[in-house]
């Protein structure tokens, strides 16, 4: 029987996705060449992370973090969940007003956030580096372990019937896609959730690749208890050109720490940097200085879709009949991939979705008469 959806990637978006369009009653088929929850999920930090650069990506983020201690309540550890929060980290008097400033916003939109000043700081964080002023405790941040957050929800859509074929998707065509053994798989309608994989098959997506490095440690159960972010995090997260990193650590449930973030433009070669690595750690030792002498057991490298305005496309193509689009999410598919698949389904299978979707529409992207501008 054909199906009523076929999505191609099996990451978090797509197995998200199939989770939420199953459970609307369609029929969904999800097509991955590699194993599930790989790519960008396997890559990325797993953060579940409320962001307010601006209006629309805070209420994606909140209302996905709301969908998420949903889905893990009850059951944290399948998900290797940690409620750990976040420290936005305030190196001086002007970085702390920023942080004023964000937890204005935040705390308007219901998030639970505190400026702290210094002491507060090292009392929370004693291995960072004196002098620093303070800095914001989102308190609801947390993070998973995105491969085993998408085996659990493709997993919960192929209980409700869903299918899951190991194939790779090199083309689409009306109303179905053509995969590399030449074999084709109909659909009635067809979801690209693949991240920058979705380049080769629309090649005109307002979408660019944004590689990352990721290191993990030794383990070193209490060396720190929350994400830790510099608040110039903001600047390197959303920069349109040129190499950066930012300090950015994470305590893993197994007492390991991972070390962030980098990003770089125009290349998609995952092959990992030594000079990029150690502008990280130079980077995270500025704040932690006892994190030189921890023990670095890997690096890894993933590729983020990135729009040119830092929001997902959700919705549908606009070159492509019949194509739905659930990509372009850069740092944050993790944290907004149920939000996402919430606003995929309500506008494919009807319902309400928590929040407004018009500003991850892909129509956004519209001028003149041309599909993608």
């Amino acid at each position: 029987m054909t199906p009523d959806v076929l999505i191609v990637g099996a990451g978090i978006i797509g197995a998200a996705c199939a989770d939420a369009l199953s459970a609307r009653g369609l029929r969904v088929t999800v097509v991955e060449r590699d194993a599930v929850g790989s790519g960008a999920t396997a890559a990325g930090m797993g953060h579940l992370v409320a962001m307010d650069d601006n209006a629309a990506e805070l209420a994606l983020s909140s209302y996905s973090l709301e969908l998420w201690r949903e889905l893990v309540d009850g059951q944290p550890q399948r998900h290797e969940y940690s409620r750990c929060g976040t420290i936005w980290v305030a190196a001086d008097d002007e970085e702390l007003e920023a942080a004023r400033a964000k937890a204005a916003t935040m705390s308007a939109h219901g998030l639970e956030c505190d400026v702290i000043g210094a002491q507060d700081l090292y009392r929370l964080e004693p291995q960072l580096r004196p002098g620093l002023a303070g800095g914001l405790l989102v308190q609801g941040d947390g993070l998973v372990y995105p491969p085993k957050s998408a085996r659990i929800l493709l997993a919960r859509a192929v209980a409700r019937g869903a299918t899951l074929v190991e194939g790779d998707v090199v083309a689409l065509e009306d109303g179905a896609v053509r995969l590399a053994d030449g074999s084709r798989l109909s659909a009635g309608r067809i979801v690209l959730a693949a991240g920058t994989r979705c380049l080769g098959l629309a090649p005109d997506l307002p979408l660019r690749p944004k590689k990352g490095h990721v290191m993990i440690t030794d383990r070193y159960p209490g060396f720190i208890r929350h994400q830790l972010v510099e608040l110039g995090y903001i600047k390197s997260a959303h920069a349109s050109d040129g190499d950066s990193v930012a300090f950015n650590l994470q305590p893993r449930p197994t007492g390991q720490v991972l070390i962030g973030s980098s990003r770089q433009f125009d290349t998609t070669d995952l092959t990992a940097e030594p000079g990029m690595m150690a502008r990280m750690l130079r980077r995270a030792a500025e704040y932690t200085p006892a994190l030189a002498g921890l023990n670095v057991l890997r690096c890894w490298t993933g590729l983020r879709a990135a729009t040119p305005d830092s929001l997902p496309l959700i919705g549908p193509d606009l070159a492509r009949r019949d194509v739905w689009l659930a990509t372009g999410h850069e740092g944050l598919g993790i944290t907004t991939s149920l939000a996402t698949a919430q606003l995929l389904a309500a506008q494919m299978a009807g319902g309400e979705a928590g929040i407004d979707a018009r500003p991850y529409l892909p129509s956004r992207f519209t001028e003149q008469g041309r599909a993608y501008a």
